[in-house]
Order: structure tokens, then sequence, then C-alpha cells
């Protein structure tokens, strides 16, 4: 298949590009059934529950290959995408990632049992399926995205225990002019606060949840000193982007907030010509800033100039999300036992990975997983990675590597199978 402009991922940002990209032959490519991401996620049997008339807008331009992953490009002219699904090979003139993030994971003891879930699974079960992940729930960890998931449980019926933040939302007060240029943010804030409010669900500053107990599944967590009973843990600690493919074809990156990202100039361009990054992949900060910088990557594309007001939009939601993450800063690993799994696909305790350090030598995340086969497992280090990167730091007294086990060839799981269908 050939196109003009090809687009990896069906979220705000890469929905919002193909919708920008106007005169342009675009094809969007995205793992999921349906397109919308996690942001405008919709249940099986009807239409989004947020955003509708948005996301019938930005869906109206674009063609969507749905059910594709694309596990490696070869940039060039054309860039060749490989995929898996019926559409093998896509060429494309320009091509955007758009691939958005993932809740990074922190292990603590416990965090392996069933009903131990991130706040995005919770989500994706209530949004996508209309299921309750569980009848009595606790929702922790740091970040105002606990808001909205504690407030959509509780609305759909769930006892939502309470809400345990490990940092305080009261830090916004030291930006009165920020809180002021975002008043639209505040509001819906405030929604959810009212939301929790009327069901009487607690939220609680300045509380971590430092275990969760059970043989076969949870029954209780631990906050602080205090053991409370439940049957569902939903517990998030921010956000991941998902950078591998910008990685594997060489695009530059940098940190930002604690995070691996990709590095972009103004127009959304990466540092490998023809190829554009937008969304959480530049740095996390939520949907209406990963769609400015959609719109903003799809003009260029497309040969058209930025507008101001996408400029000034961009501005102003990144100066927002720069100010959550001093809010909300990032979190280091909590404190574990050598028993605590720290990867799940490997079994691989947290005792292994401190003798790796001690007594082998490791200084890195690398290291370390060709030590104690970290990261090699089913997920690849995306569910581990980040963790094992600050408990090195921790345990070395180094700075902690973001993205240390990122690199990989392919950059979604393939089989031999599918390699060998592939068109030539």
């Amino acid at each position: 298949m050939r196109c003009d402009i090809a687009v990896i991922g069906a979220g705000p940002a890469g929905l919002a590009a193909a919708a920008a990209a106007a005169g342009r032959s675009v094809v969007v490519v995205d793992l999921a059934a349906r397109p919308g991401g996690q942001y405008f996620r919709h249940p099986v049997d009807g239409q989004p529950t947020r955003g509708r008339r948005t996301f019938a807008r930005l869906l109206s331009g674009a063609r969507v290959l749905s059910g594709h992953r694309v596990y490696a490009i070869e940039p060039g002219k054309p860039h060749v995408l490989h995929l898996t699904g019926e559409t093998r090979v896509l060429r494309a003139d320009a091509v955007l990632i758009a691939t958005g993030a993932y809740d990074r994971v922190l292990p603590f003891p416990g965090w392996d049992l069933p009903g131990v879930m991130t706040v995005g699974g919770a989500q994706s079960l209530l949004k996508g399926s209309r299921v309750l992940p569980g009848r009595r729930i606790v929702v922790a960890g740091s970040g105002p995205f606990l808001l909205p998931v504690a407030a959509g449980l509780a609305t759909a019926g769930a006892d939502v225990v309470g809400v345990f933040d490990r940092d305080c939302a009261a830090g916004f007060v030291r930006y009165p002019g920020v809180v002021a240029r975002n008043p639209a943010k505040i509001v819906e804030a405030a929604g959810y606060l009212a939301t929790l409010a009327h069901y009487r669900v607690p939220l609680h500053s300045k509380h971590s949840v430092v275990a969760a107990h059970g043989t076969d599944e949870l029954v209780a967590v631990t906050v602080g000193r205090e053991r409370i009973e439940c049957d569902t843990l939903a517990v998030g600690n921010g956000f991941t982007p998902l950078i591998d493919l910008g990685i594997a074809i060489g695009c530059a990156t940098r940190i930002r907030a604690g995070s691996l990202v990709l590095a972009v100039d103004a127009r959304q361009r990466t540092s490998v010509p023809g190829v554009f990054a937008a969304g959480e992949v530049t740095g996390v900060g939520g949907a209406a800033l990963a769609m400015v910088t959609g719109a903003l990557a799809g003009r260029a594309m497309a040969g058209l100039p930025p507008t101001n007001r996408l400029l000034r939009a961009r501005a102003r939601h990144a100066e927002f999300a720069a100010t959550l993450a001093k809010v909300w800063a990032a979190q280091d690993s909590p404190r574990l036992t050598d028993d605590t799994v720290v990867c799940r696909c490997e079994e691989v305790r947290y005792g292994a990975v401190r003798a790796a350090v001690a007594e082998l030598g490791a200084r890195d995340a690398r290291a370390v997983k060709l030590l104690t086969r970290t990261g090699m497992g089913w997920c690849q280090g995306r569910t581990c990675g980040d963790a094992v990167s600050l408990l090195v730091s921790r345990l070395t007294g180094t700075e902690p590597e973001p993205g240390g086990m990122a690199l990989r060839i392919l950059a979604q799981p393939v089989t031999l199978g599918e390699l060998s269908e592939e068109e030539t």
C-alpha cells in the first residue's frame, strides 16, 4: 500500500494529525480494534463516552487500518513500514509516530496478586467493556489521573474505599498564573471532585500504598500503617511514553519530567528526515496537548504552515503539563523486600537485582537484564524497565536511566510466521 502520510497511532494526536493534513492521502495504523486511543475509548456496543463530536470530526478524514501493528520502519524515500495484519507493508513519504504512553508500573510487596492492576487497566475495563474490575476498590498512586478513574468507578457502582495520592494537588497554589490560563482544566478537576464527594469517596493526600495482601487474590492493602480490606487495587504512577519505534530508527531523545521522549523541533519533526512525532511520545501532557501537537504535525507533513492559534495552544498546554510534572514529581520505587517480584514475566525478585549490583558489579539496567533475565520475558521490559532503572539508581547512587531497556530491533512482538508471509 502507498500513501503520502502514514500515522502510527489512532489516539487524539494521530487522529488530529490526519484531520489537519488536508488534501493528502493519509493512512492511520492502530493496534486496537477501534480507533480513539485511551481517551476516546468507547464500549463495543456504543459511541465514545466523552468527546463524541470531537472524535467524529477527527475521524472523518482518516483511513484507519485497525488491528495492525507496526513492528519496524525502514527510513528512506519513501519510508517503508512493516506491519502485522492483512496489510503487511505500507510506503509513505512522511511518517508520524503518535503511539502514546502506557501506565508506569513500580513494584511493591504484593503488586503481582490478582486484583492489583493499573489505573489505566481499570479505566479500560470500565470504558471499553462496561465491566467493573471489582466491588470494593482502592485507588492509589500519584498524579491527576487518579481522579477521573475513581470518579468513573464510583459512578458505575463500585464501592471506592478511598483515593490515596502520594503527593498533594494543593501544590497548584504556587502557580496561580498557570491556573488562571487553564480554567477548563480546573473545571474538569472540580467535576471529578464533586463526583467523589457525591459518592462519599474520601481523598487522602500524602498517603502511599506500601503492600498488598493475599494468597491467591487480593484481600487487603496497607496504606501507611493502616490495613484496608478490598478486592481490587487500581494503582497509578504516571505514564511511560511508547517510543520504541522512534528509538529503533535512530530518532534523537531527551529527558522530560523523568521520562525518555522523542526530541522534536517547533514543527514536530524528529531528527530523522521525514519522520514526525506528536502526543505523549514527545512528553506526557494529556489529550488536549496531544491533539494540538498532532494538528501541528499534520500541517507540517502536508506542507502547510502552523497557525498562531495552534502555536499559542501548544505553549499553554505544555506549560500546564510542565506544572503537573512539578506538582506530581516522578515517583521513586517503594522500599522492597528481597522476595518482592520485580519482573513478573521471568519471576525475578528484588534480591536477585540487588545481588547483581552488589556482588556481580552491574551498574545499569541493561547489565542487570543480562545477569538476571529481568526484562527478557513477554513484555520485553516494557513493564519492569523503568522500575529496574530506578532500583539500580538507588543501589548504585547514580542517576536513573529512563528507557534503559527501550532499544529493540523489532518494536512490537511478531511471529516468524508473520515475518515469512510479508509482502516483498
